[in-house]
């Protein structure tokens, strides 16, 4: 089979997966095993809006306006639409991703979510444990139907995203691409009691799951076995998500389609659990909040593991590459490093946030206009990072010091790969474009914006 006879290609994004969780992922390591595994792939964002304009479209945020969303440029979808691919994407009600930020273009088929307006909708963390007092009832009754692997939770819409792709894969005629989009291991993490009791081995209960949540939702002081338990939380929801990916598999598979099907993996940012002060993912560019799995799983390729770091603006120019589409994205495919084991290169990968007058401000400033830039620039060793407002620098040693906790700047600045890092930062610096004036966002974004705690 070449490169150009595949019959589709499936994108898999998974709201704030760090690069860790995979531990408690069997399908997705599974995928790893017999595909290409980044071992070193960078988010060019802390948060969704900043790290999707280089996943679904053609430039980084902020490099052809001021503005969040695609640039004008065509996205991966209409790209591919325009080439005859049939195109579908499933987004589970995260605000940002939607039609007024642009994410539906080139979608023959697009579904957000987010029309949701009842208390429960803007209540995730509440609606969770509802379900769960009524989890012994709804395990019988899926028990009944047939359904007792399933979950009981579906506060992230993942049920309702899973029927949507499954209808789409057992209808698709053409050649197609599609997107998933899964928001399980976002906060308020509310999985299902039975994946809790895996990773944890039945260690944490119901009980501790409440505690865990009633504390961070006071604003109580988050440590130890707290912050064990919020972590586990997490886990869990990432074991939830693997099995969600498990049964898209094996839809691909009943559709006859996984041989002839690139399967993408891939996680849109990190989250913090306090390496560096705080929880979830406020505007920093630490690895644990940038550093992010991505799996590509090729059914012409040979397995491997990629060691030199790149960046998620590698996804669409992957895709089209994969698909025989011409197409002009910043990034640069991977293809010939998934199929033929060819290194890629080097290229330093930038990664940006912006921060208000504290980290924690509300709200976490979208426009350039509300905060200060934070640039980042990743080798396979170092971390460079730069705060244009104030001009401070950081540097840290990946290799010695992996949890970059300790500031090596200015002794380290001399190393040549440094001075790469800073043109790295300073280049991209120069294709920032700050013309974007504050916008009014219609309710149903707006709403399910505060619902997942961006005031």
């Amino acid at each position: 089979m070449t490169t150009d006879e595949l019959r589709g290609v499936v994108v898999v994004t998974v709201d704030s997966l760090r690069a860790d969780a995979t531990a408690t992922m069997p399908t997705l390591q599974s995928m790893g095993d017999r595909g290409s595994q980044f071992e070193h792939a960078f988010a060019t964002g802390n948060w969704t809006p900043f790290s999707f304009p280089s996943l679904l479209g053609a430039d980084p945020v902020f490099t052809t306006d001021g503005s969040l969303g695609p640039s004008e440029r065509p996205t991966l979808a209409e790209t591919l639409s325009d080439a005859g691919v049939e195109t579908a994407g499933f987004n589970a009600a995260n605000g940002f991703l939607t039609p007024h930020w642009g994410y539906d273009r080139g979608f023959d088929r697009f579904e957000a979510f987010t029309d949701g307006t009842g208390w429960l909708d803007a209540h995730p963390t509440a609606h969770g444990w509802l379900q769960f007092a009524g989890w012994p009832l709804r395990r019988a009754q899926d028990w009944l139907a047939g359904n007792e692997n399933r979950h009981a939770v579906d506060t992230s819409k993942l049920l309702a995203v899973e029927e949507r792709a499954t209808d789409f894969l057992e209808s698709v005629d053409e050649r197609f691409f599609m997107w998933v989009h899964l928001m399980d291991t976002h906060t308020p993490y509310v999985p299902a009691p039975r994946y809790l009791r895996e990773v944890t081995d039945g260690s944490v209960g119901s009980v501790g799951m409440l505690r865990a949540h009633i504390r961070t939702g006071l604003g109580r002081e988050v440590s130890g076995p707290t912050l064990d338990r919020l972590r586990a939380l997490y886990d869990a929801a990432a074991l939830q998500v693997d099995d969600t990916l498990s049964r898209l598999l094996d839809t691909l598979d009943a559709a006859g389609l996984r041989d002839e099907t690139m399967v993408v993996v891939a996680g849109d940012h990190g989250e913090e659990f306090a390496e560096h002060g705080h929880l979830a993912h406020y505007p920093k560019v630490y690895d644990e909040l940038v550093r992010v799995p991505l799996v590509v799983d090729h059914p012409d390729a040979d397995a491997r593991d990629v060691a030199t770091p790149v960046g998620l603006n590698t996804v669409p120019a992957t895709v089209t590459d994969a698909l025989g589409v011409d197409a002009d994205f910043d990034g640069r495919s991977s293809l010939p490093t998934i199929v033929d084991g060819e290194t890629p290169p080097a290229d330093p990968v930038v990664s940006v946030a912006l921060r208000g007058d504290s980290v924690t401000e509300q709200p976490i400033p979208r426009t350039l206009d509300d905060g200060d830039l934070l640039v980042a620039a990743r080798s396979g060793r170092w971390t460079y990072i730069r705060n244009t407002s104030d001009g401070s620098h950081e540097l840290y040693d990946r290799r010695a010091d992996p949890g970059e906790q300790t500031d090596l700047w200015p002794t380290a600045s001399e190393e040549p790969e440094v001075d790469r890092l800073r043109e790295a930062a300073e280049a991209h610096l120069n294709r920032i474009v700050s013309d974007a004036e504050t916008e009014e966002l219609p309710d149903e974004v707006a709403d399910r914006l505060e619902t997942l705690g961006y005031r």
